[in-house]
């Protein structure tokens, strides 16, 4: 074992190299056009808002399906992944305060940020205010959505993508630590869309899931804490903005 990062590329199948190169580069590059195009309309009707939503519901699945498939072709287990409940009591305490925890600092967020002049809110609040739900209906999908997020999501960056860097960096001392920074860094990627502060913001909240899925060998609590928090967003904005 090493301290300074060695590469084991043995575990580097063709299909695990197209799968991190899709997550590092596809993703980011379709969310950035998306939302580029969507910010460039004045405003998005109900029927906008819902399309965006089951298209994004449906992909997530779809990924995260093929990307499932192909781990466990190539051998990776459900321990590898975090698809676990070894220590149900652990898991349990951790997801609620993870989520209690995350909800409330995004909520008090979210007040004080409201209180500030539009100009102000910076670009990610204006991306926040044009997709979040306005309608019963649209807000019932998004639902569907948060949750798809929080399971996906988790599934694939700190799942799939840490299972996989943890491998590639397994003769190192700091193997964990090089897995966790480089599937952060893969998932702050993702929402390139969100600008320099999203990209900041979801790295660090990023290496909070790997902790706790490192300290719970679970991605249960960090999948209800980020379905959670997205909830708390698409819930929260358009009552602050009396825009319900």
């Amino acid at each position: 074992m090493v301290l300074f990062p060695t590469v084991n590329f043995s575990g580097m199948y063709w299909d695990f190299g197209l799968i991190l190169a899709f997550l590092a580069i596809v993703i980011p590059w379709r969310g950035k056009v998306r939302v580029g195009r969507l910010m460039k309309r004045p405003e998005l009707a109900a029927s906008d808002r819902l399309s965006l939503y089951a298209s994004t519901i449906a992909s997530q699945w779809v990924i995260a399906a093929i990307v499932l498939w192909r781990a466990l072709a190539r051998g990776l287990q459900s321990t590898d992944l975090g698809i676990t409940l070894n220590n149900p009591w652990k898991v349990a305490w951790v997801t609620v305060g993870l989520t209690l925890a995350l909800c409330a600092g995004q909520f008090f967020g979210l007040r004080k940020l409201v209180q500030f002049a539009v100009e102000k809110r910076g670009p990610l609040f204006r991306i926040t205010e044009k997709i979040m739900p306005r309608t019963s209906r649209e807000t019932l999908v998004f639902v569907v959505l948060a949750t798809t997020a929080g399971l996906s999501e988790e599934f694939l960056y700190r799942g799939f993508v840490f299972a996989l860097f943890l491998k590639l960096f397994s003769s190192s001392l700091l193997s964990v630590t090089y897995a966790g920074l480089w599937s952060s860094a893969w998932f702050s990627a993702a929402h390139l869309y969100q600008g320099r502060r999203g990209i900041i913001t979801t790295f660090v909240v990023g290496m909070i899931f790997v902790l706790v899925r490192i300290y719970t060998g679970s991605l249960i609590p960090a999948m209800v804490a980020h379905a959670g928090v997205d909830l708390m967003v698409g819930l929260c904005v358009p009552r602050l903005l009396k825009i319900l």
